[in-house]
């Protein structure tokens, strides 16, 4: 496994848990708000795409990046829906969930990407078939 795959694990299991400290500075602040935004819109459906065996072409990595907002989005939606059904919402609970998802998920190969597997964003050469 290459050092860059590592880092990349490394950070995507971090970045909830970074979200999670932020909850503790002060209300209001921008210190506090983006960190836990941008991990509920992107981590945890990054921590299951990006783990990839081997370095996206162009087209891959933008097709993780579209692919990863709504995925943790909908395992936002999921999670709190689950927390309000046990009567267990708190916005500490539900970061925690998610942290411990994506820690677990950025440990696990990541899950295939089409475009990664088919040569994204490469045009196919007419063959013989398709006619010149």
């Amino acid at each position: 496994m290459q050092p860059n795959h590592l880092w990349t694990r490394a950070a995507l299991a971090a970045s909830g848990w970074v979200a999670l400290a932020a909850t503790a500075l002060p209300g209001g602040s921008p210190l506090r708000w983006i960190p836990v935004l941008a991990f509920v819109v992107l981590g945890p459906g990054l921590a299951l795409l990006l783990p990839q065996p081997r370095e996206l072409r162009p087209g891959a990595r933008l097709e993780a990046l579209a692919l990863g907002a709504p995925l943790s989005l909908s395992l936002g939606v999921l999670t709190a829906t689950s927390l309000l059904l046990v009567d267990a919402f708190s916005a500490t609970l539900f970061l925690v969930s998610l942290a411990a998802f994506a820690t677990v998920a950025a440990a696990l190969p990541g899950v295939p990407l089409p475009a990664a597997t088919r040569g994204a964003a490469e045009r196919a050469r007419p063959g013989p078939w398709r006619g010149r």
